[in-house]
């Protein structure tokens, strides 16, 4: 970690900053979003700063700690009649355009595969085309809510092909962690994002990418304003 570059944590930094600024303005500046979202970026670094998620031989793996307490919430938010309301109140123009943080994101991964924190796979030189959804958002934001001239099949279509993008970078992540259930690159395994402010990947980007891709996909199978 002392090897890596301060532009690296600069722009990791900065998208991470950017990422929960960009929601918290979806949700028209819920104070409660950013009280919740601080709360839990305060624990997740405690957390990972003690040294908890570097020791990867456990069952279950502690780096579900990383990734279950926010799909829980995104469950919890799906199925109940407030979170269903929270979802329908937020703005869907900018969680489309929130999709470009994915670029930095796929950035940052690059130099932790250059600095053998994660494997090649996980880098849009191996397995990862999550970077696709990043560039292709502000044209789709563009065309949808600007020019107008794209429908809402269009969007519907970008969401879920971006939303198999996720899905297809998050579990060869997942399987590539050291541990129990490692299946892929036991060379030079996804060991960075145990690892602080890296840990913000897993526990907060990915799961407000995801959160933003079915908050779209439902908006628009209901036949909802977008």
């Amino acid at each position: 970690m002392e090897n890596l570059p301060i532009y690296v944590y600069l722009v990791f930094g900065l998208t991470v900053l950017v990422t929960v600024f960009l929601f918290y303005k979806a949700t028209n500046y819920s104070k409660t979003f950013l009280i919740i979202i601080a709360g839990w970026m305060i624990v997740q670094t405690a957390i990972s700063l003690s040294g908890f998620y570097k020791i990867t031989n456990t069952v279950p793996p502690r780096v579900g700690l990383l990734l279950m307490p926010p799909l829980v919430m995104t469950i919890i938010l799906f199925s109940t009649k407030k979170g269903r309301i929270f979802i329908d109140g937020l703005n869907l123009k900018t969680l489309t355009l929130f999709h470009i943080i994915r670029i930095p994101v796929e950035l940052t991964l690059l130099w932790l595969f250059m600095h053998k924190l994660v494997p090649g796979l996980m880098t849009f030189e191996g397995r990862n085309f999550d970077i696709l959804s990043g560039i292709s958002a502000p044209v789709i934001y563009y065309f949808v809510f600007v020019k107008k001239t794209a429908g809402k099949s269009v969007l519907l279509m970008w969401n879920f092909i971006c939303l198999g993008l996720l899905f297809n970078i998050v579990v060869n992540a997942i399987l590539s962690v050291p541990g129990a259930f490692q299946q892929f690159a036991f060379e030079q395994p996804n060991f960075g994002i145990l690892l602080f402010p890296f840990v913000f990947l897993p526990s907060l980007l990915v799961p407000m990418v995801l959160f933003s891709h079915l908050t779209a996909i439902r908006r628009i199978l209901l036949g909802k304003d977008i």
